[in-house]
């Protein structure tokens, strides 16, 4: 038996945050093709089922095309079944109410107990978490442990920092339950972990990186089922991948040399054309030269879909040539220097006094 386990798909995201409106357009489409995509790679590969753990949408109003994309995607593929569990950004039913063609594949999963569906002799066990149900869920989760058991939750696991609105999973609470496999959902990088001496935990991650704290590979986690023991492959399946290259810079470096050291920067990744890219500048640069962010971006932005550019870069400051400099530049940079404060704070005041001094736009 073949099962995909995916999540965190946020389909219909405005996308808007980084991107141009026509960009923003593009990228939310493919969000829809990037499901659409997985559903055809799952049949033409004899996938049986399909688990969604939850934040398959990502706000409470869903367009009626990103609703109708999906369920037309459902009802096409009849001999898939699709578990899908709500998560923290699925507001409501996708479903509306008063709907009589509710595709037959689709299974769905209350926050008023453990649901099981058996698909064989594998058990796909769920339930939506609450801030009401979360702290007692595990207790009443009861399995057939002759049974290979795969249960379905969307949560912030115990041992990470909680985000907002996000439940909490308490993982040592899972431990001996009989579970083969916990297909988890809302941290948005793939992750595998033992959960005990039976079976694992697993966060798929998301089909498609939406922000640059989305960067690599995206896609679902592939189980092969035989025998009731689980074996398990991340398949790389987005359209784009997003990247965050970092450039270290030195003083001595002028704009071209800068430029230069970002493309071999970014020909050492593995970006393709249809890549986004965030491009950081760090290092050291000299106190009269600034870092052109515009032009890198006109450098690089027509060889892909989206660049963008940050100086992070530190300003040097030479305080020996300034240390018998008897105009107001030199008096200004002593005065600061004999300051209590650290020296990229010093850097930055002297950097902002010199180009008051000579009469340079403030940023």
């Amino acid at each position: 038996m073949r099962i995909i386990h995916c999540a965190d798909l946020h389909l219909d995201s405005k996308m808007e945050s980084n991107l141009n409106k026509e960009q923003a357009k593009i990228r939310r489409l493919e969000l829809l093709d990037t499901f659409e995509r997985m559903v055809d790679w799952a049949e033409a590969n004899a996938v049986n089922a399909i688990l969604v753990a939850g934040d398959m949408f990502d706000k409470g109003h869903i367009r009626k095309e990103a609703k109708k994309k999906v369920l037309t995607a459902i009802k096409e593929h009849p001999q898939i079944g699709f578990y899908y569990i709500r998560g923290n950004h699925d507001k409501s039913d996708f479903i509306e109410e008063g709907v009589d063609d509710v595709p037959s594949n689709l299974f769905m999963f209350s926050a008023e107990s453990w649901n099981s569906y058996e698909l064989e002799n594998v058990v796909i066990t769920g339930v939506e978490l609450l801030s009401s149900n979360s702290g007692t869920i595990a207790d009443r989760l009861v399995l057939d442990r002759a049974k290979t058991n795969i249960v379905m939750l969307h949560g912030q696991e115990s041992n990470y920092d909680s985000k907002a609105d996000a439940e909490i999973i308490n993982i040592n609470s899972f431990k001996d339950k009989g579970i083969d496999y916990m297909a988890l959902g809302h941290i948005h990088s793939y992750s595998l972990k033992t959960l005990d001496d039976r079976g694992v935990y697993c966060y798929s991650g998301c089909l498609e990186g939406r922000g640059f704290d989305e960067t690599g590979d995206k896609g679902f986690v592939l189980l092969e089922i035989l025998d009731g023991k689980i074996d398990t492959e991340f398949i790389s399946f987005s359209a784009r991948r997003l990247h965050e290259i970092v450039v270290e810079v030195d003083k001595d470096m002028d704009m071209m040399s800068v430029v230069s050291a970002v493309k071999n920067a970014v020909d050492e990744h593995d970006v393709d054309k249809q890549d986004l890219i965030k491009i950081v500048i760090t290092g050291e640069r000299d106190l009269d030269d600034d870092i052109d962010v515009n032009r890198i971006i006109r450098t690089f932005a027509e060889n892909y879909f989206f660049v963008k550019c940050y100086d992070r870069t530190r300003t040097y400051i030479d305080y020996d040539s300034f240390l018998h400099d008897k105009t107001l530049k030199g008096e200004f940079v002593r005065l600061v220097q004999k300051q209590e404060l650290s020296d990229d704070d010093k850097a930055a005041i002297i950097e902002m006094g010199i180009k008051a001094i000579m009469g340079e736009e403030l940023d």
